[in-house]
C-alpha cells in the first residue's frame, strides 16, 4: 500500500537516504529510506520540534531502549537514536511491513490469516511479559504486518513500563497514556483496580475484535462515553458483528476483553494454547470445535487476587444503599472495625458500580496529628472532585461552570476560604460579607450543600467517602449531619469509616448518629471481622491457581495462626496482605 509522499525538509537525517513520507504527525513525522553505510531498509521516526518537550524526548528513548533489552524477532529492532540540529530521531528496522491499521482498510482478516497473526502476537505477549514489560498501547496501529510472508511485528514502547504493576492516575481523557478505544477499563483511572500485563490482553481483545469484524467493540465521539463503556458495557459477540467468525474464536476475545483481570487469560502461553488449537481444527476440517477458553491457562507469576474474600454481605449492603441514591435517596454507611481489617477496600469496591452509573467518588481522610484542623478530610474529598471536573472535556467543564455560577450566586468565596480549590474551577469570586462565627458557619453549610447539589443528580450520583471518623472535627461531622438529615439532598451516599475501639457511645460521631436516626433517617452500619480460616484458604487457592488440598491448608493454617485473619498483618515490619500489595 502506497504512501503519500510530502516535500521533503533538506536533509532530514545525515547518512539515511529518505524515500517516503509514511506519516507526518502533530509531534513526530515517519519515514521509510535507507542507511546510505550498507543500504539497509529503515524507518526513521523524527521529533518535529527544535526543542521538544522533555516528555516526548524520554519517550523516544524508551521507544529505542526496551526493544533492545528485549532483542526478539516479534519485536521491531531499534537501530539507533540520533540527534540532528536538535531533531531527536529514532531509526528503526524496515522488514517490507504495513501497519496493520493499514490492512484493515481493506476490510476484515479471513479466519486463515487471523489466527496466524493471532498465534504470532500472543507469543509477542508471552516473551515480552516474561521479561517484566508491559506494553499499554497495544492497537493495530503498532503492528506491523506483512501481507505476502504474514511476519508480525511489534513497534512503539514509548509508554510501556518495567514495573509488575502500577496506579492509573485520573486525567483527562486526552491525556491518559495510552490509546482510549483500545485501553482496558483499569487504564483509564476510573477503576479501583491497578495496571499490570493483564491490561495488555484486554487491548489485544480489543485488536483481535476489530481484526476479525472490521468494526471497534466501542466507538463514539464522546470520550467519557468510550470509558464508560470499556468500564460498563459488554459489546456485542464478534459473531454477532460478523457471522464467518467461529464461535471458539470469538469466546477467546470475550475472555481477552473481560472487564476484570481476573476474569481475562492469566498467561499468554494459555491464549497460546487455544489459538493453536483453532488452528489445528481449522486446517483439519475447516472449522472448530467448542471447547471452554483458557482451561489449559495457568499462571506463571505470582499475581495477588484483586477481588474481597469474606465480604460479599457487607459489599451487597453497600450497593444497596448507593442503589438507592441512585433512585434520589440521601443515605449513610458506617464501617466500623479494627485497624488493618479492610474497611477502605470495602468501600472501594463500589468505584464499577459508580463509574456504570456515571457517578463521582470522592474521598478524604482525617489524621489524627490534624485533628485541630476543621473540614481536612472534606477539603481533600472536594478537591479531587475539582481535579476529577478539571479532566473532563472543555464542552463538560463549562456546563458544569455554568451550573456552579447559578447555584452558588456569587457565594462561592465562601468555599473558597476554606477550599481553595475550588477557584481553580469557578475562578474569582466576589467578596463576601463577614459575619458572626455562628452565622458565618450556618452560610458555609447551606453554600457547600448548594455545591454538592450541583453534582448529586439521577444522572451522575455522588459518592463521599470519609475515612477515619474517630478523629473527625466537630465542624465536620456537623457538616455530614446537615447533609443526611435536611431533606434537601438527594442522590448522595456518605460512607464513613472508623476504628470501633476508638469511638465509645460519648464520642461525637455517635451523638450524630443519634441526631440522623432520632427522626427517622436510616444509617447502614457494618462491623468488620477478621477473616475466617476458609476465606485464607480460599485466598490462597486464588493466589497459587490450584485446587484446595491438604498441602494447601497446612499453608493456610500456618499463615492464619499468624495473623488470625487480620487483613494487613503487621509483625516487625513483614506485612501478609490478603488483597493487593498497594493496599498497604
Amino acid at each position: 500500500m502506497a504512501a503519500v509522499t510530502y516535500s521533503l525538509p533538506g536533509t532530514v537525517l545525515p547518512g539515511y537516504q529518505i524515500l517516503e513520507t509514511l506519516q507526518d504527525g502533530d509531534a513526530t513525522v515517519v519515514y521509510r529510506g535507507l542507511r546510505e553505510q550498507d543500504q539497509r531498509p529503515v524507518v526513521i521516526k523524527l521529533l518535529k520540534a527544535d526543542y521538544p518537550p522533555i516528555e516526548l524526548i524520554m519517550r523516544l528513548k524508551q521507544e529505542y531502549r526496551i526493544p533492545q533489552g528485549l532483542d526478539h524477532p516479534g519485536i521491531v529492532a531499534a537501530l539507533s537514536l540520533e540527534n540532528h540540529q536538535n531533531h531527536f530521531a529514532l531509526v528503526l528496522e524496515d522488514f517490507g511491513g504495513i501497519s496493520l491499521r493499514h490492512q484493515l482498510q481493506s476490510g476484515p482478516l479471513p479466519i486463515a490469516t487471523f489466527l496466524p497473526v493471532a498465534m504470532h502476537l500472543a507469543d509477542i505477549l508471552a516473551v515480552m511479559h516474561q521479561q517484566g514489560v508491559i506494553h499499554k498501547d497495544i492497537k493495530p496501529s503498532n503492528i506491523i504486518f506483512h501481507p505476502l510472508t504474514q511476519q508480525v511485528k511489534l513497534t512503539d514502547f514509548g509508554i510501556a513500563s518495567q514495573l509488575s504493576h502500577e496506579v492509573a492516575a485520573l486525567a483527562a481523557p486526552d491525556a491518559l497514556e495510552g490509546t482510549l478505544l483500545y485501553m482496558s477499563p483499569e487504564q483509564t483511572g476510573r477503576m479501583n483496580r491497578q495496571v499490570d500485563y493483564h491490561s495488555d490482553y484486554y487491548s489485544l481483545g480489543v485488536t483481535f475484535y476489530e481484526m476479525l469484524t472490521g468494526k471497534l467493540p466501542f466507538q463514539s465521539a464522546d470520550s467519557l462515553e468510550i470509558i464508560h463503556c470499556h468500564v460498563a458495557n459488554t459489546p456485542l459477540s464478534p459473531t454477532a458483528v460478523n457471522s464467518e467468525v467461529p464461535e471458539a474464536i470469538a469466546h477467546i476475545v470475550t475472555k481477552l476483553m473481560a472487564k476484570t483481570a481476573e476474569d481475562r487469560y492469566q498467561t499468554a502461553q494459555g491464549l497460546c494454547t487455544d489459538l493453536a488449537r483453532c488452528w489445528q481444527d481449522w486446517q483439519q476440517q475447516g472449522t472448530i470445535d467448542s471447547f471452554t477458553p483458557g482451561a489449559l491457562d495457568a499462571a506463571s507469576q505470582l499475581v495477588l487476587p484483586e477481588r474481597l474474600y469474606g465480604r460479599e454481605s457487607d459489599t451487597l449492603a453497600l450497593l444497596a444503599a448507593f442503589n438507592r441514591t441512585c433512585q434520589g435517596a440521601a443515605e449513610m454507611v458506617l464501617v466500623s472495625g479494627y485497624s488493618g481489617l479492610g474497611k477502605s477496600s470495602l468501600v472501594h469496591e463500589i468505584h464499577q458500580p459508580i463509574t456504570q452509573q456515571r457517578g463521582y467518588f470522592i474521598a478524604g481522610k482525617f489524621d489524627q496529628l490534624n485533628r485541630g484542623l476543621p473540614y481536612s478530610a472534606l477539603i481533600q474529598a472536594f478537591e479531587q472532585l475539582v481535579q476529577k471536573l478539571l479532566a473532563e472535556p472543555s464542552d463538560r467543564l463549562q456546563l458544569w461552570q455554568a451550573n456552579l455560577a447559578v447555584a452558588l450566586a456569587n457565594q462561592g468565596q465562601v468555599l473558597i476560604e476554606v477550599i481553595p480549590e475550588i477557584e481553580t474551577l469557578i475562578g474569582p469570586q466576589p467578596a463576601v460579607a463577614p459575619l458572626a462565627a455562628a452565622e458565618a458557619q450556618t452560610r458555609f453549610n447551606q453554600v457547600l450543600q448548594s455545591f454538592i447539589q450541583v453534582f448529586a443528580q439521577a444522572d451522575h450520583p455522588l459518592v463521599l467517602f470519609v475515612n477515619d471518623l474517630q478523629w473527625a472535627d466537630l465542624a465536620s461531622l456537623k457538616v455530614i449531619e446537615r447533609l443526611i438529615v435536611s431533606g434537601e439532598q438527594g442522590h448522595l451516599l456518605v460512607v464513613g469509616a472508623y476504628r470501633d475501639n476508638e469511638v465509645s457511645s460519648t464520642h461525637p460521631l455517635m451523638k450524630v448518629v443519634k441526631k440522623i436516626t432520632a427522626i427517622g433517617r436510616s444509617i447502614t452500619q457494618m462491623t468488620l471481622q477478621p477473616l475466617s480460616f476458609e476465606h485464607v484458604l480460599a485466598w490462597i487457592s486464588d493466589t497459587l491457581n490450584q485446587p484446595q488440598s491438604d498441602r494447601l491448608v497446612a499453608l493456610a493454617k500456618l499463615l492464619f495462626s499468624k495473623t488470625q485473619g487480620t487483613i494487613f498483618y503487621d509483625a516487625a515490619g513483614q506485612n501478609a496482605v490478603y488483597r493487593r500489595a498497594d493496599c498497604l
